[in-house]
């Protein structure tokens, strides 16, 4: 297992090295400027948008916005949020949670480009679903816009859906599921074979009633699960209010310096904040298109705009309060107990509820671990349909949930190195599809807001 591990962490080192990292936060900045700032002017629009402003009765597709944000939201609202940061904060030093907060910002137009292509190329399947992501942009858009790449778009399109389906077994799945398992056995002693089964059951009951169960049940989860964890770290904020100023500073001062990281570099925090924020964001991964090509909507654009919430929700949010928590509680560098993931988080939360933060942490981490496993089965089903075909549709929501069992047996450091290896495999064909599709990004952008400004949008 050990060689597994190492064997692994030497792909990811390969995988998210410097490159990969410039890609991701340059990607962001140019469509930042090439959009004018849309996550920051527009930011009232997309609110306006998930509250039905601009609903209208018979559009194309089959969940709300509400549904298609809460599905895509639950998906990246996860572990790591909790785990991930923990994760970040331990290898990478505070300072990584400013880099995250960098790459959250940034992925906020990010995600609202390929949120927006993804619905703009979508199609309709045999069994009159709406699919979209990453790998119909490749292959619908690509060519409309550079016919001399033709003959490119299959490979990358199928080198995408292959990423992406395997992905959804490992950080959307395995990685949520061995955290729970974890943090259930650390704070209630529950076997992790008996958690494995109760949640594959849960998931499996979910995911085999399609995009539009998935999207019901998000649309319940995610505000709840949100919540109660957001009230639960601004509570302990507010009851240790003089820590929160020295924590902020520890965070910036940390993210120049580097000195309290793992490696002692400056390099080592900014990759860790960038690949701890993608993982938890999923800016630039490409798999968030999946879930918002479904939404009824006939403004694709207007889908990208509701999508640049997440990364704000995700990010900035939830993934602050988070390291705020951990930060405060000293868990880091030197003073970090012998845990990883979920179970830090855990103890720093019972640092300051003692008896009764890592009970709520187990019940928070059980929410968002389930919410992000059914949504991204949708991803892993839709990614593996193209591949395959219908046909593979049910054999890939078996295996799904038989993987649900194996990461909560498994032992976390492989799960933490495969989900990074899958998820940084999708992020190079994705990013590419976005810049080369620029072009007619800016075009609708524009199309779009100068029909918004003239009042053609109907208000509800």
């Amino acid at each position: 297992m050990e060689s597994i591990e190492n064997i692994l962490n030497t792909l990811v080192g390969l995988v998210w090295s410097w490159p990969v990292v410039i890609l991701c936060l340059g990607a962001g900045f140019f469509i930042t400027v090439l959009t004018g700032g849309i996550q920051f002017r527009a930011f009232r629009h997309a609110i306006d948008v998930v509250r039905g402003r601009f609903d209208k009765e018979g559009e194309h597709g089959e969940i709300s916005h509400m549904q298609a944000l809460s599905a895509a939201v639950s998906a990246t609202v996860g572990l790591g949020n909790i785990a991930g940061v923990a994760v970040a904060v331990k290898t990478g030093g505070p300072g990584a949670v400013f880099w995250m907060w960098m790459i959250g910002l940034v992925g906020m137009a990010t995600k609202f480009a390929e949120c927006a292509l993804g619905t703009i190329y979508r199609i309709e399947d045999e069994g009159g679903q709406c699919r979209g992501g990453a790998m119909y942009y490749i292959t619908r858009g690509i060519p409309e816009r550079f016919p001399n790449l033709a003959g490119a778009v299959g490979p990358l399109a199928m080198f995408f859906a292959f990423a992406c389906a395997v992905a959804s077994l490992g950080g959307g799945n395995m990685f949520q599921s061995n955290n729970v398992a974890s943090l259930l056995n650390e704070s209630f002693g529950v076997p992790p074979l008996a958690t494995g089964v109760v949640l594959a059951g849960a998931v499996g009951a979910v995911i085999l009633g399609g995009i539009k169960r998935i999207g019901q049940v998000a649309g319940i989860l995610v505000p709840l699960m949100c919540g109660i964890y957001i009230l639960g770290a601004v509570g302990i904020c507010l009851m240790n209010l003089g820590e929160v100023g020295p924590a902020i500073s520890i965070i910036f001062t940390d993210a120049f310096s580097g000195q309290a990281a793992a490696g002692g570099a400056l390099g080592a925090v900014i990759i860790t904040g960038v690949r701890r924020a993608v993982f938890s964001s999923e800016a630039g991964l490409g798999s968030a298109p999946i879930a918002h090509a479904a939404a009824r909507t006939d403004e694709p654009l207007r889908q990208g705009i509701v999508a640049l919430l997440e990364p704000f929700i995700d990010t900035i949010v939830v993934c602050t309060a988070t390291a705020l928590v951990i930060v405060m509680a000293g868990m880091y560098g030197s003073g970090a107990p012998d845990l990883d993931g979920a179970t830090l988080t855990a103890a720093a939360f019972d640092h300051f509820l003692p008896g009764f933060g890592d009970g709520f942490l187990a019940f928070a981490v059980s929410l968002f671990a389930f919410s992000t496993a059914i949504s991204w089965s949708y991803y892993g089903e839709t990614s593996t349909q193209y591949m395959f075909g219908s046909r593979a549709v049910v054999p890939f929501k078996l295996l799904f949930v038989g993987a649900v069992f194996i990461g909560a047996v498994w032992k976390l450091g492989p799960v933490i190195a495969f989900s990074d290896l899958t998820l940084g495999l999708m992020v190079v064909p994705n990013l590419i599809a976005v810049l080369l599709l620029s072009g007619k990004l800016r075009e609708e952008t524009h199309s779009y807001f100068g029909k918004l400004r003239s009042g053609l949008f109907e208000r509800n």
